[in-house]
């Protein structure tokens, strides 16, 4: 019978299958482990390893005990996600599908004879799930659908000269444009001295940001206009969220007047435009006309505020909806946006119609935007830039010390100005500076609140710490942008002739920002100015770092201002979109969306051509204008591995709480990136697997770059031993314990740095409004709360400030397979409810409950490629 169940199920896993067996059926595992042979005559090493999440109290304090994962199966959707499908990513590096390393065998070992061949096959049938389906179930890009339903790979391509297909939204320019200033409006009309516009363009529409856009507003009011600076405002207010200030909808314009009340707006409503749609370069070009026409000035700042997405854009609108643009198949599917070709699209066209030569200063006041793709689209439109390369912090600019800065001196240069946006953030808000706001923002449940003890106690410096530990804010001298698009035009034009190999390596490791697109691979959003010096360091070519110092040079003097925190030591002002093979080879998020939405820089770049010649071979000569979208499909991922992981051996088919069982599997080849652990625990009654634990598994060795820290695999093939102790861990609100999956984020240069996420449903207590959301911790407590908008493929974060009463619903994976124990997909299910009441949320160790687990390791290459190994584990 067993014979026969073997080659029914097992035929793709048969060789697998049979080490399996082999392994198992020769002898009986002990303390001693036993090496295979290394390959090709080279010494093996033996790495004890441990995890890097170090459980928070030890056995004998009396832990609790986890109680047994159970499965909802009325409310599962097999094959696919109950609940949200996926949500936008948030920097994480791990995790996600495994369709890098799709098809890829299992290695299953079993700990001891004596456990049953119809066991072990079951285990087998759940494993090779896990290869398909694993850490996919929350991720912003459905990595399962690349290839399938999700977006095709690349086609046979065009290299075109730059032009978009599909339509664009389209902007229908004013029937005539004149400046007439009301009277009594106040302004800068006729006054002696240089005169400036700064007009907020400040889509509030969104439950995650209504509140913090508006205490923008009011920041800006404590400035206000003066005789030399006028201030104009449009904000589109959300219905259902942030009830202050008469809890008004839609969206209004206002001249901005001098007032000190931070909790209400006392500004002229210049006009009342009911609701509108923000995503629309319509409304953008329509706002930037009527501020122009009415408020001349010598200089004009338009600074735009919301979610940001990097090279797609951003500023999402839920009502009313706008046609989807189709120029991209990216834009065709996440339909309501500001794309980023569409931003220039209303700039160009605000630009002609009211004859200006460019903006003194656009400011992008939203998460991801401080990339070399956005700048260049900016670059015709205005002198100077500010964005961020990092997700913003909750409450935005500095509005008050920037502005009041300009009322001080308005004959200062844009450059000064630019200057002071970054010097003044986060440091000089209001909402750090002022003691009610700085107490009334704490108040609110903060992550922040719980780790000084007291709101009342936190003073503005210990505030501005801890809120600009990730946050970056860089000034951009766009007139410098040609010079740098052309110098790093000369680079890659000479990495054509070097080994991909290091340039792949320099990617994994420069620092990264949040990935919009998922954990499912690596991230894609990197430092520019980071990656360079890892290419100079990696390449071995003279000629190749050459051409780096002379991209850095152009950098330095592209960049007028940067800060960044601790937590992003590597970021140098300006961020590039690099992707792994999976996402290159995709029409959603390769060269087919990348070049269609990023237009002006696939024209004025040969980084586009770079890209399709580092994935496919086709090479590009210098001086080339086209947007390349490579007719050839993926021929090679560089950053890839040619490696394999034995099975897994065990010292002990069962362990008890407080003990330990030791694992060990052989790995065998190159360009290790990381090793994780898996524990899933087996549900027999709903025939699937429930994730339970993943994390870093730590090597002997740390490698840092410019503060990014990474393991150090080494060269050649080792044996991996790894001591587990049945354990899984839990989120506490200080009243309940909810057993979650902590997914590993960011490796940290000690354990105490490691960045962990728990994906959940976020419900605002105020609207019912769910989000879907991911929370950071470090060192046991939780640090911030991300929600993300938008639709499964690509999603905006920003950060959540919770408010009393405000709940988390803990989502759990779950991997289902039918009754003949084939792989039918996983599923997201609904687990406990965790609620902010007054303190932090915490992780807690518990021991796992009575069962049977699925232990064992993931291997990951530079390229996210993965291998797997496990064996089963009874912890009675």
């Amino acid at each position: 019978m067993h014979d026969g169940l073997w080659s029914q199920l097992f035929r793709p896993w048969q060789p697998a299958v049979a080490a399996a067996v082999a392994a198992g059926a020769g002898h009986e595992e002990g303390p001693g482990i036993v090496h295979m042979a290394a390959s090709a005559g080279r010494p093996r090493r033996t790495i004890g390893a441990v995890r890097r999440r170090r459980p928070t109290a030890a056995p004998s304090t009396g832990r609790p005990r986890a109680e047994a994962p159970r499965r909802e199966r009325e409310s599962v959707s097999s094959g696919g996600t109950t609940g949200s499908s996926g949500f936008g990513g948030t920097g994480d590096t791990t995790g996600g599908s495994s369709l890098g390393g799709g098809g890829l065998p299992f290695n299953i070992g079993r700990g001891r004879p004596g456990c049953g061949c119809l066991t072990v096959i079951v285990v087998i049938v759940i494993i090779a799930v896990i290869a398909m389906f694993l850490f996919g179930g929350l991720e912003c890009l459905n990595l399962a659908d690349l290839g399938t339903g999700g977006g095709s790979p690349i086609p046979a391509g065009t290299q075109s000269g730059g032009s978009t297909s599909g339509q664009l939204s389209g902007v229908t320019p004013a029937a005539d444009f004149t400046t007439s200033y009301p009277a009594g409006a106040g302004g800068a009309q006729g006054t002696a001295g240089q005169t400036w516009l700064v007009m907020l363009y400040q889509d509030a529409d969104d439950n995650v940001l209504e509140k913090d856009i508006y205490l923008d507003l009011n920041e800006a009011e404590k400035a206000g206009s003066s005789d030399r600076v006028t201030i104009v405002a449009q904000i589109d207010r959300y219905q259902g969220g942030y009830s202050g200030d008469g809890n008004w909808t839609g969206a209004k314009r206002f001249v901005v007047v001098p007032d000190d009340d931070l909790s209400r707006v006392s500004s002229q409503v210049a006009e009342d435009l009911g609701e509108v749609n923000m995503a629309s370069a319509q409304t953008l070009y329509d706002f930037v006309i009527w501020s122009m026409g009415n408020f001349p000035a010598d200089k004009y700042v338009l600074i735009l505020s919301d979610h940001g997405m990097g090279w797609p854009g951003g500023w999402t609108d839920p009502t009313p909806q706008s046609a989807t643009d189709t120029s991209s198949p990216l834009s065709a599917r996440l339909g309501n946006l500001l794309f980023l070709n569409e931003m220039g699209e209303a700039l160009s066209a605000a630009r002609s119609t009211t004859g200006l030569d460019k903006f003194e200063i656009i400011g992008l006041d939203a998460c991801l935007m401080g990339q070399l793709e956005v700048f260049t689209a900016l670059e015709p439109h205005a002198r100077y830039a500010v964005a961020s390369e990092e997700v913003e912090p909750a409450l935005g600019w500095a509005y008050t010390s920037f502005l009041q800065a300009l009322n001080q001196n308005p004959d200062m240069s844009g450059a000064e100005l630019s200057r002071a946006i970054v010097d003044s953030y986060i440091q000089e808000d209001q909402t750090v500076v002022d003691r009610n706001a700085r107490a009334d923002y704490l108040s609110q449940n903060s992550p922040l609140a719980g780790l000084f003890g007291s709101s009342t106690s936190v003073s503005p410096t210990q505030m501005a710490r801890e809120l600009g530990q990730t946050s970056t804010l860089s000034a951009i001298d766009l007139g410098q942008l040609r010079m740098l698009n052309g110098s790093l035009n000369d680079l890659v034009y000479a990495l054509q002739d070097v080994n991909q190999q290091p340039i792949a390596s320099s990617r994994n490791y420069a620092q990264s920002f949040t990935n919009i697109f998922g954990s499912g691979v690596p991230a894609s959003y990197i430092d520019l100015g980071n990656f360079l010096q890892l290419v100079r360091q990696q390449s071995g070519s003279s000629a190749v770092s050459a051409a780096v110092d002379n991209v850095l040079a152009s950098l330095s003097n592209t960049i007028v201002a940067e800060k960044h925190g601790a937590k992003k030591p590597g970021a140098t002002g300006i961020a590039i979109y690099y992707p792994n093979s999976q996402l290159y080879q995709n029409s959603l998020t390769g060269a087919q969306s990348y070049t269609a939405l990023a237009d002006s820089f696939a024209v004025s770049s040969l980084w586009d051509d770079f890209l399709a010649f580092h994935y496919t071979g086709q090479r590009f000569a210098q001086g080339g204008s086209n947007a390349v979208v490579p007719s050839a499909g993926l021929i090679k991922t560089p950053a890839g591995g040619d490696f394999s992981v034995s099975e897994v051996r065990a010292s002990r088919s069962e362990v008890s709480p407080g003990e330990i069982v030791t694992l060990s599997a052989d790995v065998s080849g190159e360009n290790i990136g990381h090793i994780y652990l898996f524990v899933g625990y087996y549900d027999r009654n709903s025939n699937s697997i429930f994730v339970a634990d993943q994390d870093y598994l730590e090597a002997e060795q740390t490698r840092q770059v410019d503060g990014v820290y990474y393991p150090d695999w080494g060269e050649g093939d080792f044996t991996l031993t790894f001591d587990w102790e049945p354990v899984v861990f839990a989120v506490n609100d200080g009243r309940s314990l909810v057993t979650s999956l902590f997914r590993p984020v960011d490796y940290g240069r000690v354990w105490e740095e490691a960045i962990y996420s728990v994906d959940g449903l976020y419900t605002f207590a105020g609207s019912g409004e769910q989000l879907d959301a991911r929370a950071y911790f470090v060192n046991g407590v939780m640090r911030q709360v991300f929600g993300f908008t938008g639709a499964s493929e690509a999603s905006a974060p920003r950060e959540i400030t919770p408010s009393p009463g405000d709940t988390f619903t803990v989502w759990e994976e779950w991997m289902d397979l039918n009754t003949s124990g084939q792989a039918t997909g996983t599923a997201l299910e609904r687990g406990s409810t965790l609620t902010f009441a007054g303190q932090m949320f915490t992780w807690e160790t518990l021991d796992a409950a009575p069962g049977e687990y699925v232990v064992g390791f993931i291997v990951e290459d530079l390229d996210g490629n993965r291998q797997e190994a496990f064996t089963l584990i009874n912890v009675i």
